[in-house]
Order: structure tokens, then C-alpha cells, then sequence
């Protein structure tokens, strides 16, 4: 069974070992997420390396783990992945190996971001392919565009509130979200 969870690295240090296309992927995903990334390869893409914070051009070295929070395995050996991976894993770091998703773990699931909202998808199976799929289905389902800003206001107002009154201000507030996502009024709770 898997945690779902969202999680704030902002600041920390990411380990891409693999200088390919994959990494530079996971590399823009880590960026986006406030990480600094460093990656560790013999060949690195000139664009990878133009958005890593730091670049070693050399193979894998076990002390390369130290001072990071998280580890991706994407070379092109399944060896190479399942070393680092076991490294990383038994040092407690965060680890996504590239070729098997079930050795690391940590795994990166499909992002869909619209109207102020952020929804990851991911398959029990281990299917990318589903995920993504999934996510472009909830992209065609959500608005453009939410009143966040009038809502969150709304929930702040209702938290100051006591007993009967912060939930009859909550209930409409839901209420509101519902209505406006398409969504029947009462919820299953």
C-alpha cells in the first residue's frame, strides 16, 4: 500500500544519477519544486547541466548520497539504478528508480494544475501510462479558472467562528465549491 502525500522540499538537495533525457525531466520537476539538483554522469545533456545547480561528470560514488534528500536512478543500466537505489534506500533517502518503480521508494505521478488546484494521479499498478491518461481526463473536467482567494477568505471567517455557526458557515462553503465544480450539493461524507 502506498502514502499519498504531498510533500514541501523547498531547499533541499536532489541526486540525479543519469544525465539523459529522463533525468532531465526529473530534473525540471525538482527545480519546479524549490529543490537544488545535482547529477552525477560521465555524459550529461548540455541542458540538464545549463539547469542543474551542480554537475560531476563521472560515474555514480556512494558518498555522492551525502547531504541529499532525495535520489532518482536513470542511466541506462539496471544495475547502476538498483545499486543506488539500494544506497540510498538504506541510508533513509527518498529513492525513484527510473526502470522499477516497486525498488525505490518514491514515485513521481502524473500533475495536472489548473484554476489554483493541484491534482496528482498515480496507478496502484505502477502504470505511468494510466496515470497520465487519468490526468489529462481531471484536466478536461476542471475549470479555468476557481475564486480561491474569495473562498479562502470565506474559511477563515467560518475558523473564527463557534459551534453552530462555524458549521452552517463551512456547510455553505462546501456548498458553493460543490455547486460550482458541478458536483450534487450533499456529498457523501
Amino acid at each position: 500500500m502506498n502514502l499519498a502525500a504531498t510533500l514541501n522540499l523547498s531547499g533541499e538537495w536532489a541526486l540525479l544519477v543519469g544525465g539523459g533525457a529522463v533525468a532531465l525531466r526529473r530534473a525540471r520537476t525538482l527545480r519546479a519544486a524549490g529543490l537544488s539538483v545535482r547529477v552525477v554522469a560521465p555524459d550529461i545533456l548540455a541542458e540538464l547541466a545549463e539547469l542543474a545547480s551542480d554537475c560531476r561528470h563521472r560515474a555514480f560514488e556512494p558518498h555522492d548520497l551525502r547531504g541529499v534528500r532525495l535520489v532518482v536512478a536513470c542511466t541506462g543500466s539496471a544495475q547502476v539504478n538498483d545499486e543506488v537505489i539500494r544506497l540510498a534506500r538504506a541510508e533513509g533517502l527518498l529513492a525513484n528508480h527510473s526502470g522499477n518503480a516497486e525498488a525505490g521508494n518514491l514515485r513521481f505521478p502524473a500533475v495536472v494544475r489548473r484554476g489554483g488546484l493541484t491534482v496528482t494521479v498515480t496507478s496502484d499498478a505502477s502504470l505511468p501510462l494510466l496515470a497520465q491518461a487519468a490526468s489529462e481526463k481531471i484536466l478536461l473536467a476542471l475549470p479555468d479558472s476557481l475564486p480561491l482567494g474569495e473562498w479562502t477568505a470565506q474559511r477563515d471567517a467560518a475558523l473564527h467562528l463557534a459551534g453552530a455557526a462555524r458549521q452552517a458557515a463551512l456547510a455553505g462553503l462546501r456548498r458553493q465549491i460543490r455547486a460550482h465544480l458541478d458536483l450534487p450539493l450533499e456529498a457523501a461524507q
